[in-house]
């Protein structure tokens, strides 16, 4: 099912993920000028508000065309604590969390969240999540929201004067038994 047209806002679990908006450029950079988000993701690192403008005009255009979707997490449906994506195309989903807002279980609230969305609302049987495998709490969300590990071959991924090895993790619609 393809992406609807109108804003997409999604609550459960303690939590409000809504769309960007132009208003959240200094929390963007607040959460994404960090170390482990540069080494983490492609942003661009510093992520000043410039690199926010530009994260955040790729956002919107790719959520026009239908390709991704990009919601931050949010408490109080205003301030973002962080960002849970999927793109459309491939059922892959990122996030990350401020540094500062850690420990909350923010990232396991807002995947599952967003795993339901995508299997539910957008009908897409598998949504995955590609991890390096020393990224222990990005594994640890994964189990926790029951991911599997495939047997897919690693993707190596070169990028920021380094290599990213990605393990793909798998969670695929819950068959339900016919009554």
């Amino acid at each position: 099912m393809p992406l609807s047209v109108s804003s997409v806002r999604l609550a459960a679990h303690g939590l409000i993920l809504r769309e960007w908006e132009n208003a959240d450029l200094p929390a963007m950079v607040e959460l994404f000028d960090e170390p482990d988000v540069a080494d983490r993701t492609p942003l661009p690192s510093p992520f000043d508000i410039g690199a926010a403008r530009e994260y955040l005009e790729m956002i919107h255009r790719t959520r026009a065309e239908g390709r991704r979707l990009h919601l931050a997490i949010t408490t109080d449906g205003h301030n973002p604590l962080g960002e849970v994506l999927l793109s459309l195309s491939s059922g892959a989903m990122g996030y990350g969390v401020g540094c500062a807002h850690r420990g909350q279980r923010l990232a396991v609230r807002a995947a599952q969240l967003l795993t339901d969305y995508a299997h539910q609302v957008l009908e897409l049987p598998r949504v995955v999540l590609e991890i390096e495998a020393d990224n222990a709490p990005s594994v640890a969300v994964a189990r926790r929201l029951n991911f599997r590990l495939t047997n897919d071959e690693p993707q190596r991924i070169e990028g920021k004067g380094r290599s990213l090895v990605l393990q793909t993790w798998a969670h695929d619609v819950p068959v339900r038994p016919d009554h």
